[in-house]
Formats: structure tokens, C-alpha cells, sequence
């Protein structure tokens, strides 16, 4: 299977019955986890990840719940139950990208915001912001692929191992993304959706 691809734009916020109908989809242990969080408006973005997550694994297992997920000692999520099927999803403000692949596979989006110099040029030695994203999403992706955890992504980039691979996607404007693999070939086509599409 080549690497599948789905994105959303989050144009709004969500209202309260959204919001309730997303968290009755989750597995438990997501659920308690979102609820936990302090501040209600930080819920939209990761909500929406595990929604997209549960329509990619209709779409392409016809799976009607999310399996149980667990993670690694570094935070890399996967299915116990399934260990074939590998996932990956990203959220930043506004938008979330997920993967599905029977190889390991990591991705990233992140919405271009104002950077410092100094720190473009610190960790990427670029001089815009498109650019710093771009190094960005390429390090976090390899990182969240490899299951190295994402501390490694504040060191010096290293070159693209043998048989890896990183494709930079063409989301929504204003964003950087891509996805990284290992022998997964290039990506699908993106399935994009907006918030009213997926609710």
C-alpha cells in the first residue's frame, strides 16, 4: 500500500454538540486524555486528528471504531491489535494531516507564523519563514517515522538515510507539510476536507 493521506481545515471553532459527538467517537483513554486538557479551545485541533484517523480507517480498513492505541517509550502512537497498519497524524492551529501505510510513517503540518532570525538561522539556516517550516516539517516527520521522539529535531539535520524518503505536501495556504517513510513510495493524493465536510 503507498502512503494515504487525509487533511482538514479547521475554519471555526467547534460548537459545544460537535464537540460532545467527537469525544463520544474516541477510545476511552483519548477521551479522558482530551478532557483533561485546561483550556477547551486547545481541544479542536487534536479532536479533529482522531476524527480524520477514524474516517481514513473507514475509508481504507472499513473499520466502524478506532482500535485501542497505544504508544511507544518516545510517544510514537500505534494499534496494538493491528500492528501492520501503521498511522501518523500532525495538528497545528487551524489544520491536522494524517497518514495511514503498512510501513512505519511520520508526518507534520505547521501553520507559517512569525520566526526570529536568529532562530531561523540557529536550527535551519534559512532566511524565511516558508523555508524554516519546510526544514521544520521535514525533521519532525523523519522523527515521528523513526520513533526517535521529536528531541532530535533541535539537532543538525542528517541526510536522508538509504531508503528513506521525504515528500513535501501541498496542503492549504499558509501551511508547510510532508511525510516521511521508509519504502512506502510516494504519497497518495490528499483527501482534503473542511470542519463542515467532517462534522
Amino acid at each position: 500500500m503507498s502512503i494515504e493521506l487525509w487533511a482538514a481545515r479547521l475554519e471555526r471553532p467547534l460548537t459545544e454538540a460537535e464537540e460532545t459527538a467527537m469525544l463520544a467517537l474516541l477510545p476511552p483513554a483519548r477521551r479522558e486524555r482530551l478532557e483533561r486538557l485546561r483550556q477547551p479551545e486547545k481541544r479542536r485541533e487534536p479532536l479533529c486528528a482522531y476524527l480524520i484517523l477514524r474516517r481514513a480507517l473507514w475509508e481504507q480498513y472499513r473499520w466502524r471504531e478506532l482500535p485501542e492505541i497505544q504508544t511507544t517509550s518516545l510517544g510514537k502512537p500505534y494499534f496494538p491489535a493491528f500492528p501492520d497498519v501503521h498511522f501518523n497524524l500532525s495538528h497545528t492551529t487551524g489544520a491536522v494531516l494524517v497518514a495511514l501505510s503498512d510501513q512505519p510513517v511520520g508526518v507534520d503540518i505547521e501553520h507559517i507564523r512569525p520566526v526570529s532570525q536568529r532562530t531561523m538561522r540557529r536550527l535551519a539556516d534559512v532566511d524565511t519563514e516558508r523555508a524554516f517550516f519546510q526544514s521544520w516539517v521535514r525533521r519532525e516527520a523523519r522523527a515521528k517515522r523513526s520513533g526517535a521522539g521529536v528531541g532530535t529535531i533541535l539537532t543538525a539535520e542528517e541526510p536522508l538515510q538509504p531508503g528513506e524518503q521525504f515528500y513535501i505536501l501541498d496542503t492549504f495556504p499558509g501551511y508547510a507539510a510532508g511525510v516521511a517513510t521508509r519504502g512506502g513510495g510516494p504519497p497518495s493524493p490528499i483527501r482534503c476536507y473542511s470542519l463542515d465536510e467532517m462534522a
